[in-house]
């Protein structure tokens, strides 16, 4: 199933997610209907918040970078109640994106390496060091459990240049080809495709 993405401006996108046990309801499924969604949706990554279930688990395929960044070849990953508990290297610039933000790129700042523990879709623990634009993409989907969305990494300046383009993407004056929850969208409209 298709899910809808919240976008910016939606409460659960500031919240920190909950840590999820093996017996959480239907998580195979959640989990399944996140891959469709990311896809459907032409993402790299999708986190739980950003479709409306506060829980700590992000799914990622960073493969479309492949053919640039060979350490996304064939990476595929479920992750569940994750901890970056250590981040290395010098601060580079990459241009991100957010499904919960269509149409918004920005360049953000963040380290190239991580260490990180978390468990897989089998409750599986993890514990491994990631580099590059995976490292990235984690980061970034990371990010959304811990209730921090991109542009909150922007300078001040630029996130009150942003405002407009921030207020319309909340109120759906937005073109965009996946289903999206827009917070302040006036009732009778409907967002994305269904």
């Amino acid at each position: 199933m298709i899910l809808p993405v919240v976008a910016y401006g939606h409460p659960v996108l500031k919240k920190v997610a909950t840590p999820i046990t093996p017996d959480f309801p239907s998580l195979q499924d959640f989990i399944r209907d996140m891959w469709d969604t990311m896809y459907v949706s032409d993402g790299v990554g999708l986190a739980a918040p950003q479709v409306g279930k506060s829980i700590r688990l992000f799914v990622i395929d960073a493969s479309p970078f492949s053919e640039k960044y060979p350490e996304a070849e064939n990476f595929k990953q479920v992750f569940i109640n994750a901890e970056i508990y250590r981040e290395e290297g010098d601060d580079f610039s990459f241009n991100e994106g957010c499904l919960s933000f269509p149409g918004l790129r920005e360049d953000i700042v963040r380290k190239p390496v991580i260490y990180i523990r978390y468990q897989d879709e089998n409750f599986v623990q993890h514990d491994k060091k990631f580099e590059g634009v995976v490292a990235r993409v984690i980061q970034h989907e990371y990010d959304h459990i811990e209730g921090i969305v991109f542009v909150d990494r922007l300078p001040s300046l630029k996130k009150m240049l942003l405002k407009r383009r921030l207020t319309d993407i909340s109120k759906g004056n937005v073109d965009v080809a996946y289903r999206m929850v827009f917070p302040q969208m006036k009732r009778g409209r409907t967002g994305g495709r269904g």
